[in-house]
């Protein structure tokens, strides 16, 4: 090799490192619609590379992610990494206030750190009330190995995602909903994309593909459960096993044993399970509804198989029962209450969780979010936070700063609830960088409800019945509420969370709840550094999409039939690495 080759080989090389410090995971995801009968009904699911759910996400603390979507849907498509903190980059946060959507038959690429998080997670198509029709999969972040874990290593590490299901299909339950209609009893649940066993032929009948997961006698396994349905929270129990809590959406919880948990739409749980039982049978996999009619949802439970390897028979006899409380809530809410923080375990990084003393620290605003029945607005069915019904900006928010479009939104979301008429607008919050924000969520409807911060992982602190008020502060856990980006609203009750707002970006604040959600139970908070230097926050990423005030901007893709990238920051290491074997070759 002479020496320019040399000289330019280095010159590369060193390029490539500034770009790559930390690892890269590359994944390819084609969406497109498929025909499965998970609960015996033929119907269109959304699927990704021709699976449904889609394919895991495993990778560690601090690595860079590049997810190559192909959209093959008929409409347009964002997805959303729930729970992913986007550090800086909320321009990768996957919805309508965040990113324009990807034009069917296009190709659109994701670039993000998951920058000082460990835990378990989810993903989803955001947009047109699609995760009704699957797409969605999980994520899994682990820790770096030089970080201690607060348990020994498990056996084996088991994803279930469970949740509510229809037989109709995404388009006829947005079209309900756009009606005016309820979307009433949901046909059934779940797990991991696959129906009941069946356990009852009244309720379950012949032919339905059931999820079955075998293990070794003996061994533990980490066991990360997603409620990833559209609006009903689920009881998750395993026949004869103790459930061992040690994970909730990145934190680390104190270690607690459970029969079984009550898991809400959007949230995800870590157990340790022991397969302590003998052999004589399979054992029964159970996510039932809850905070319903319990009796009259029979039909709204999922059903697996826990099959030992040397198991000697089929799972027999009845369903474990979940929690006999259905017209006494207050075992649910106070199982909620028991889950608390391990504060001297370390998570991302090696100083322990507890290390933020959250508890003291000055909150420098309040937001008190009220969401209420359904209510008519202009003649349409519609939902409200503090009586605003959100209306998505036709150009995101920070693309809209960036470009200075004037009218895209306004920072007047009400710190209380209005009084007078609700109203559509797109109203959000005006978050001061750097502060620390109380929020009380307060469900005045009749439904549970569940809420999501993106950008952050905020502390749960209290929970009651009744109405909120300031005296509601003196039952705060000021010490080990545990830090999570979902946290559910009991009916007639409150929820309080508190928010360090130290990353900058447009941060989406909604019910989990698909039908509210989609129907304007959501804000945004928008955080911006007011000294920007370009240090707290990422710009537009190179292959920025472009839509409503700025959709002249916006080039158009070549379509082709295989997948291409659009260059971005990530893009150019990879040139420069190919550019590096070709002066070696």
């Amino acid at each position: 090799m002479d020496l320019f080759k040399i000289l330019l080989l280095m010159f590369l090389v060193n390029v490539s490192f500034c770009f790559a410090a930390d690892p890269y995971a590359f994944y390819n995801f084609e969406v497109s619609y498929i025909t499965a009968s998970p609960l015996g009904v033929p119907q269109q699911v959304i699927a990704i590379n021709g699976k449904f759910p889609g394919p895991t996400i495993n990778v560690t603390t601090n690595e860079n992610l590049v997810v190559n979507v192909r959209n093959k849907l008929d409409e347009g498509l964002l997805l959303h990494w729930s729970g992913i903190q986007q550090r800086r980059v909320s321009w990768q946060d996957g919805l309508a206030g965040t990113n324009c959507p990807i034009p069917p038959k296009w190709n659109w690429t994701y670039e993000f750190q998951v920058k000082d998080q460990i835990g378990s997670f989810f993903y989803f198509p955001s947009l047109h009330f699609q995760r009704a029709s699957g797409g969605f999969g999980s994520f899994i972040v682990n820790p770096r190995s030089v970080i201690p874990v607060p348990f020994s290593t498990p056996e084996g590490d088991i994803t279930i995602a469970i949740g509510d299901w229809y037989t109709r299909n995404h388009t006829a339950l947005r079209k309900a909903l756009d009606d005016g209609k309820d979307l009433g009893m949901p046909d059934g649940v779940l797990i991991n994309g696959k129906g009941p066993y069946q356990y009852n032929k009244t309720l379950v009948p012949d032919g339905i593909d059931y999820e079955t997961i075998t293990v070794h006698p003996g061994k533990t396994y980490r066991l990360r459960v997603s409620n990833v349905g559209i609006s009903t929270s689920l009881n998750f129990r395993i026949q004869g096993h103790n459930l061992v809590l040690a994970e909730s959406e990145g934190s680390y919880t104190v270690q607690q044993n459970y029969t079984s948990l009550d898991i809400h739409v959007g949230q995800s749980y870590s157990f340790l399970v022991t397969m302590d039982q003998n052999a004589s049978s399979d054992y029964y996999i159970v996510a039932s509804a809850r905070i319903v009619n319990e009796t009259i949802w029979r039909r709204v439970t999922g059903v697996g198989i826990l099959h030992y390897t040397n198991s000697k028979g089929k799972a027999k006899g009845h369903l474990p029962p979940g929690p006999q409380d259905e017209f006494d809530k207050t075992f649910s809410m106070n199982q909620a209450r028991s889950i608390r923080w391990n504060v001297s375990a370390s998570g991302a990084r090696p100083n322990p969780q507890g290390s933020f003393k959250y508890g003291s620290i000055n909150v420098t605003d309040v937001y008190v979010l009220r969401n209420m029945p359904p209510v008519k607005i202009n003649g349409k069915r519609r939902t409200t936070l503090s009586g605003v019904s959100f209306v998505n900006p036709s150009t995101p928010i920070r693309l809209a700063d960036k470009h200075k479009v004037k009218g895209a939104y306004k920072l007047d979301f009400p710190k209380r609830p209005l009084t007078g008429p609700p109203r559509m607008e797109t109203s959000i919050i005006n978050g001061t960088y750097r502060g620390f924000m109380e929020v009380i969520l307060q469900n005045n409807d009749t439904k549970m409800q569940s809420y999501h911060m993106s950008g952050y992982a905020f502390f749960a602190v209290g929970m009651d019945y009744g109405e909120w008020t300031e005296n509601s502060r003196g039952t705060y856990n000021k010490w080990d509420g545990i830090a999570r980006s979902t946290i559910q609203v009991y009916p007639g009750a409150w929820s309080a969370i508190l928010i360090s707002l130290d990353n900058p970006g447009a941060w989406n604040l909604r019910t989990e709840n698909l039908d509210s959600w989609y129907l304007g139970q959501e804000t945004y908070v928008r955080v911006v550094n007011p000294d920007e230097n370009n240090k707290t926050e990422f710009g537009a990423p190179a292959n920025v999409l472009y839509c409503g005030a700025l959709q002249k901007l916006q080039k158009p893709q070549k379509i082709s039939s295989s997948a291409t990238r659009s260059i971005g920051f990530t893009s150019l290491s990879m040139v420069v690495m190919a550019l590096v074997m070709m002066v070696l070759h």
